[in-house]
C-alpha cells in the first residue's frame, strides 16, 4: 500500500487514537529498531502551567507501523535519533509539518530520516509543541522547541561522531515555516537557559524548506497555520512579525526550497517569496518547482514528478560543505 502525508492529514481527525495518554503518550507505539528517542527538556517544558491538553499519538495505517505516525497536542516534545550506518560527519534536524495542529512524525520525520541516514547523515526528528495549546509562550512555543532541539542535537556531536559546524535543518509545510524561523532570522532568546545544552549555538550550515508555509498574508497564506499561530483575527503587525519573508537576517545560510505548482494547500508562491527575500539579503538559494506533486509529497511513489528533491538537496548540501 502506498500512503502519503495528504491522506494521513485528511482523515486523521476521524480516526480513533491508537494511544491517548497524558504526557509521554507516544511511548505506547514502539520506535523502529535502531531509533533512539529522548525528551527535549530535562523536566516540564517552559510555560506549561496553563496547559490542559492530553497528548495523543496514532497510526493512520497500523499495518505500516510508525511510517504513518502522527501526534496531536504534544506535551512532551522529543528528539529521535536516526543513525547512519556509515556517518559522513554531518547531521540534519528534521521538522515535520502538520499545520501547527499536529506533527506528521512518520511520513515527514522517520521516512525522510531513513533516506538521509542511508546517505550518511545523522538525523534528529523533532516532535514539538503546538502554539494554541495554552503554553505561556503562545506563538513562540514551537520555536522554543526548535531552538532546544537544535542545541540538544549539537550537544551530542562528540557522542554521535559528527561535526557540530555541519548541522543542517529540513522543514516540511508548517515545519518549513518553523525551519525558516530557526535558520534565517537572527537568533533571539525564547526561554531562560536551563543547562549546558543551552550554551550551544543556534546557527545552521544549510536549510531545506519543503513546500513551506512562509507568508501569513493573504492571498498566499495557509489560513490554518496562521490561525493556530495567531488566532482567527490577528493584527497586521502580528501577521508581519510571523511572515518569514520579512526579517531575513543578512547573509543567511544556504537555503534549498522545493514546491509543486499544483499545491492546493500552501501555494507555491510561498517559496518564491522566500527565495526573493533570501536573495535580497545575499543568501545562496536553490528553488525547485515541480510540475506536479500537490502538497505533502515527501518521498514516495505517488509523486514521481517531485521525487527527485532529495537527490537535489544532497547535491546542494555537498556544494555547501554539509
Amino acid at each position: 500500500m502506498n500512503v502519503d502525508r495528504r491522506s494521513v492529514l485528511a482523515s486523521a481527525a476521524a480516526l480513533g487514537a491508537v494511544s491517548a495518554l497524558p504526557g509521554f503518550a507516544q511511548a505506547a507505539i514502539p520506535l523502529p529498531a535502531g531509533f533512539e528517542r529522548m525528551p527535549l527538556w530535562p523536566a516540564t517544558p517552559p510555560g506549561g502551567a496553563g496547559v490542559r491538553v492530553t497528548e495523543v499519538s496514532a497510526l493512520r495505517y497500523p499495518e505500516l507501523g510508525t511510517d504513518t505516525l502522527y501526534q496531536d497536542h504534544v506535551v512532551t516534545p522529543t528528539l529521535t535519533i536516526v543513525r547512519a550506518a556509515r556517518p559522513n560527519g554531518a547531521a540534519l534536524l528534521l521538522i515535520p509539518g502538520g499545520g501547527y495542529r499536529r506533527v506528521s512524525t512518520g511520513l515527514e520525520g522517520y521516512v525522510i530520516a531513513r533516506r538521509f541516514a542511508a546517505a550518511g547523515y545523522t538525523c534528529f526528528v523533532l516532535s514539538y509543541r503546538m502554539p494554541a495549546d495554552g503554553w505561556t509562550a503562545g506563538a513562540d512555543t514551537p520555536l522554543q522547541d526548535a531552538q532546544r532541539g537544535l542545541r540538544l542535537a549539537r550537544s551530542l556531536a562528540a557522542r554521535e561522531k559528527f561535526d557540530p559546524a555541519r548541522v543542517g535543518v529540513i522543514g516540511f509545510s508548517a515545519g518549513g515555516h518553523l525551519a525558516a524561523w530557526l535558520s534565517t532570522r537572527a537568533p533571539r532568546k525564547t526561554y531562560a537557559p536551563i543547562d549546558a545544552v543551552d550554551r550551544q549555538p543556534l546557527g545552521v550550515a544549510a536549510a531545506a524548506l519543503m513546500y513551506p508555509v512562509v507568508t501569513l498574508r493573504d492571498p498566499f497564506a495557509h489560513a490554518g497555520s496562521r490561525e493556530q499561530l495567531l488566532g482567527a483575527t490577528p493584527a497586521a503587525d502580528r501577521v508581519a512579525a510571523y511572515s518569514m519573508e520579512d526579517g531575513v537576517m543578512p547573509v543567511p545560510p544556504p537555503v534549498f526550497l522545493a514546491h509543486a505548482f499544483d499545491d492546493r494547500t500552501v501555494p507555491y508562491q510561498n517559496s518564491l517569496l522566500m527565495a526573493a527575500a533570501l536573495r535580497a539579503q545575499g543568501g545562496a538559494v536553490e528553488c525547485q518547482l515541480y510540475e506536479a506533486g500537490g502538497h505533502g509529497f515527501g518521498i514516495g511513489a505517488k509523486t514521481p514528478a517531485a521525487s527527485g528533491w532529495s537527490d537535489a538537496y544532497f547535491t546542494f548540501l555537498h556544494r555547501h560543505g554539509v
